[in-house]
């Protein structure tokens, strides 16, 4: 018997013709903006339609915000009681920092070298209230997840690491990672911003206790919006303290009188959300669900094995690690004077953008081989700049 279920590939040509920029630019820094599609210009018109037609929309609005937390609990195979939706990545850590206790039989913070800024300021910050911050870094032939597993103990409160990494798009084995904290009893809290909407994630198996992410990368949508999960079985026994009225159990109740927080991750949020956002962040999390993750990260890894052949042939060395399993949705190649490569493309009409003296080659599914060989043609015009 033949499968009449096959799944048919994407249009891939369609799909990029969504995005008006490609008709002019070649695109390669998905990994610090998503670019902007037709859906999502169209989402925030409709809001000013909204506005322009209602005035104030209230319930209607709220129907959005609700309907936001569902699309991102698909994403994550969760429950939408398990979604918290944010203003930043920023909001959903420092909430969830505020509502750990530190104290001398756990006082303990264990990061990593590879973490953006914020998942570090933020439990530093903790240092005030007694935390202890532990910062690992992996060196000579001892792998990250050693270090961790020599770091992290009964003393450990939580263990805050990044998924993939900001500057050279190493991915690390947070499954693992959370296995180690879990065996001491630690919390395990996700950045997954430079993950999210390249590849299939799902909490039931990551078994994290936290995990954050936004919609201006790999969303396709923009500043403004991004969410956190809280694992049911964690948060019932948590009470943030940075809070708002949009986290209280009773959001119409408007009790100035007292502090109800809700059961469910939404103890987690803080004000009134971002509304015009909150449009534009279902319209590209339609595309990616349209698609499907599991077709976008096959797209993004061949476009990464092709970037990183193309450098291997160039004898450029990447930062990025060689094994395709370690690497994320970016491709860092060192250079000895990255912001002018950058500026060199950029005058090549290649848009890119730099971090700790590299290069980063950020692909998703709306680029395609012919982005690849115009970036390392460019590179090749300037190759004084990397080596």
């Amino acid at each position: 018997m033949t499968d009449s279920t096959v799944a048919i590939a994407p249009d891939w040509n369609a799909l990029r013709a969504r995005f008006p920029l490609l008709r002019r630019q070649c695109f390669m820094n998905s990994c610090s903006y998503g670019l902007l599609s037709d859906s999502v210009e169209a989402a925030y018109l409709e809001y000013l339609a909204d506005r322009h037609a209602h005035g104030s929309h209230w319930d209607a609005w709220i129907g959005r915000y609700e309907a936001l937390r569902g699309d991102v609990a698909r994403l994550l195979g969760c429950t939408a009681d398990e979604i918290a939706v944010t203003g930043s990545a920023s909001a959903g850590i420092n909430a969830v920092a505020s509502a750990m206790t530190f104290d001398q039989d756990r006082d303990k913070v264990v990061i990593t070298d590879l973490e953006f800024p914020t998942n570090a300021q933020i439990w530093y910050a903790q240092e005030a209230r007694g935390a202890t911050v532990e910062r690992v870094v992996a060196n000579g032939n001892t792998s990250l997840l050693e270090r961790l597993a020599d770091v992290i103990d009964e003393r450990t409160r939580i263990v805050a690491v990044t998924h993939v990494c900001y500057r050279n798009g190493e991915k690390l084995d947070v499954a693992a990672i959370a296995q180690l904290a879990r065996a001491k009893g630690a919390h395990v809290l996700i950045d997954g911003f430079q993950a999210i909407g390249t590849m299939p994630i799902d909490m039931t198996t990551l078994d994290c206790d936290f995990y954050v992410g936004g919609t201006l990368k790999y969303l396709l949508s923009s500043a403004g919006v991004a969410f956190l999960y809280a694992r049911s079985a964690t948060t019932a026994a948590l009470q943030p303290t940075a809070t708002g009225w949009f986290a209280q159990e009773d959001i119409g109740a408007m009790d100035a009188r007292a502090h109800h927080p809700a059961a469910s991750a939404r103890r987690f949020e803080g004000g009134t959300p971002p509304i015009p956002n909150v449009y534009a962040a279902r319209a590209g999390l339609a595309i990616v669900e349209e698609i499907g993750l599991a077709a976008i990260g096959e797209r993004i890894a061949g476009l990464t094995a092709s970037i990183a052949n193309h450098a291997h042939a160039a004898g450029i060395p990447m930062a990025t690690p060689d094994e395709p399993t370690r690497r994320g949705a970016m491709v860092a190649l060192r250079s000895h004077d990255a912001p002018a490569m950058v500026a060199a493309l950029h005058e090549a009409n290649i848009v890119t953008s730099s971090r700790d003296g590299n290069v980063r080659l950020s692909p998703h599914f709306y680029n395609e081989e012919g982005d690849v060989e115009r970036v390392f043609h460019a590179i090749g015009c300037h190759r004084a700049l990397m080596l």
